[in-house]
């Protein structure tokens, strides 16, 4: 089969490598679309994880094969597949921080080139056992109905990470909400924090991504290279947002996003998944009780409710997410997929990989 392998440091090449085999329990799935997400960039242009590897995780295909023991799954069914599930059991599961599990940690799907690390960006995934479930309690493989494509089904992972942060700020109807950052994780994050009714304010440099966001019903733009700080001011009286959620992974959005929220606000931190430190005034946070937030990764909590947001979404057409993808490139051009994903221009949105 075909995949792109990360071999070093922004080096990812299309290489022809084994079908990976699959044991009891296991699953393999042909992949038909797989989305390129900025941890997978993070990865490749850091070097923080060895190689050889193949990355991608936002992925959705049909099951070509079954292992001794599976159940509620057969050959021709259409899915995708979460890369962590978690146990379930453990200190930070009971304390429902998923993401914080050592199980959760662990990656579930691969191409079977190296260490796991989604497999993705590949012909074919073998899914290990803890993903798929036993059948009866539901687990990381999940059915695609036939009236739902590919492509947005490859959403519901990055749809769960979205919701997770949302449901975390318990949005309600009075509030205001500025989503820093309008590319597809902005925008998703925006349309769901309107599904709560609140008003949301988005940020981006690029009006033509400001067009897109407008499909989901985002009508209340802000041009970033402007006074943004000011402008959510002007829309809430003189106050401030009740929240900020920052999209982008700029440590110095962090202290734009909290001067434009009211005392007692909170900022999201969504983006920020490389270490280091970031300047903000700590007095903001004691005297004016604002509050700085971070969220990571799905939810198995909430993983119905994020799978009932996409499918229901696309059929009644206010959550049609294929409408985020700008490109779509073969295996053979992964390179280029990377590239242009690791340098976003006006009308790059969603960069997916086709099968």
């Amino acid at each position: 089969m075909q995949a792109a392998v990360y071999r070093a440091v922004d080096d990812v090449r299309t290489e022809t490598v084994a079908v990976p085999e699959i044991g009891a329990g296991e699953v393999l799935v042909r992949l038909d679309t797989c989305g390129i997400c900025g941890t997978d960039l993070k990865k490749i242009h850091t070097g923080s994880h060895s190689a050889p590897r193949v990355f991608g995780h936002e992925m959705a295909g049909t099951i070509a094969a079954v292992g001794e023991g599976v159940r509620g799954f057969a050959v021709g069914e259409r899915v995708m597949a979460f890369h962590h599930i978690p146990c379930g059991v453990c200190f930070y599961c009971r304390k429902k921080t998923f993401a914080q599990c050592e199980t959760y940690k662990k990656v579930g799907t691969t191409a079977g080139v190296g260490e796991a690390a989604g497999g993705g960006f590949a012909e074919y995934i073998r899914v290990m056992d803890w993903i798929v479930g036993d059948g009866v309690t539901p687990a990381g493989l999940i059915k695609i109905p036939d009236d739902i494509p590919f492509e947005q089904a490859a959403f519901i992972e990055p749809v769960n990470t979205c919701f997770k942060a949302v449901k975390l700020l318990a949005l309600e109807p009075d509030d205001t909400v500025l989503v820093i950052g309008q590319g597809s994780i902005g925008i998703i994050l925006a349309a769901l924090a309107k599904q709560t009714g609140a008003t949301v304010l988005t940020s981006d440099m690029y009006a033509e991504r400001h067009a897109i966001a407008a499909k989901f019903g985002l009508d209340r733009p802000l041009d970033a290279r402007g006074d943004v700080v000011a402008a959510c001011k002007a829309a809430t009286e003189g106050r401030g947002a009740d929240v900020a959620l920052v999209a982008v992974g700029a440590d110095a959005l962090i202290a734009t996003a909290m001067a434009a929220i009211r005392p007692g606000g909170r900022v999201m931190l969504f983006a920020s998944t490389q270490h280091g430190t970031a300047p903000f005034d700590p007095a903001a946070v004691c005297m004016d009780e604002k509050m700085l937030m971070g969220s990571y990764s799905a939810s198995v909590a909430i993983q119905q409710e994020g799978i009932d947001l996409a499918f229901e979404g696309y059929r009644s057409g206010k959550l049609d997410f294929t409408q985020l993808i700008s490109h779509r490139f073969g295996l053979e051009d992964a390179a280029e997929a990377v590239r242009l994903a690791s340098n976003p221009v006006a009308d790059s949105m969603k960069i997916v990989l086709k099968m």
